[in-house]
């Protein structure tokens, strides 16, 4: 337990940053899946949304501790009611912060004012680790960051399980958007649990229809158990959203104001007629 605890206290923002330059120099070292052009400006674009996430999160870092250490204190929530050794309320802990976030990503896909934020990590046409980073920091902390607040109120989760949660997160966020090629029989026995990166990239193809599935970050099971569970072969797959394709539109400053402006969303059906 000690040692779980010193390696949780290692600022996350260190383990970030090891692991785009681990994965961002495999993918200019081994056979990637597909080939882009302009990948140090892509790179560029997509960090600068991490550093506007990484100064605006002070705050919301504090109102996050804040909040789950003041449930902890009144004892809130389900696991208060069991007596589980920790290991077991660790697994289910994490499980449990997994749950909550796949129930707020896919509420941001049906409900308008939150896909105008969410589709920013959608935009991306060209898709590798750095991909990662691209999603609108009022989004991330605002939407995505309350989920682990609810998670912890639900369930009575604590630091140490948010801590333990972000550490296996990660891995498992760089590799579904790494520009590798993976094999299909990986999608066939991991991917009946665990979220591959085959699988999570369907959530990146443009078409609506397989857009708005496979919204599980580490367990694919909540998509299977919830019918939202959706597979294409990875060489079919294109990525971005049609509304997104201008080079313009791939811009940092264009991606952080783009919320606030009015573009249809082109649907399946518009899709396939080649509008």
């Amino acid at each position: 337990m000690e040692t779980l605890l010193k390696i949780l206290a290692i600022d996350f923002n260190y383990i970030l940053i090891g692991m785009i330059v681990l994965f961002y120099s495999m993918e200019q070292l081994l056979n990637t899946q597909f080939k882009f052009n302009k990948r140090p400006q892509h790179l560029a674009h997509n960090i600068l949304f991490q550093v506007a996430f990484y100064l605006g999160n002070f705050l919301w870092a504090i109102v996050t501790v804040f909040s789950i250490e003041w449930f902890n204190n009144h004892k809130i929530g389900l696991f208060y009611f069991f007596e589980l050794p920790t290991w077991l309320k660790l697994v289910l802990g994490v499980m449990a912060f997994d749950f909550v976030s796949y129930w707020f990503h896919r509420i941001a896909h049906v409900t308008p004012v939150l896909w105008r934020f969410h589709r920013v990590h959608h935009s991306d046409t060209s898709m590798d680790a750095s991909t990662f980073f691209r999603g609108h920091p009022l989004e991330s902390f605002l939407w995505f960051g309350t989920s682990n607040i609810i998670a912890a109120g639900i369930f009575g989760l604590d630091l140490i399980t948010l801590g333990l949660y972000f550490l296996i997160i990660a891995p498992f966020l760089f590799l579904e958007h790494s520009n590798f090629k993976f094999p299909v029989w990986l999608d066939k026995t991991v991917g009946l649990i665990f979220t591959t990166p085959n699988i999570h990239k369907v959530h990146h193809e443009q078409d609506q229809y397989y857009t708005d599935s496979n919204f599980s970050d580490i367990f694919i099971l909540w998509d299977r158990i919830f019918g939202t569970f959706k597979y294409k072969p990875p060489g079919e797959i294109k990525f971005g959203l049609k509304e997104f394709e201008d080079k313009k539109k791939q811009t940092f400053w264009y991606l952080m104001i783009s919320p606030f402006i009015s573009m249809g969303r082109v649907s399946s059906e518009e899709l396939k007629k080649g509008k």
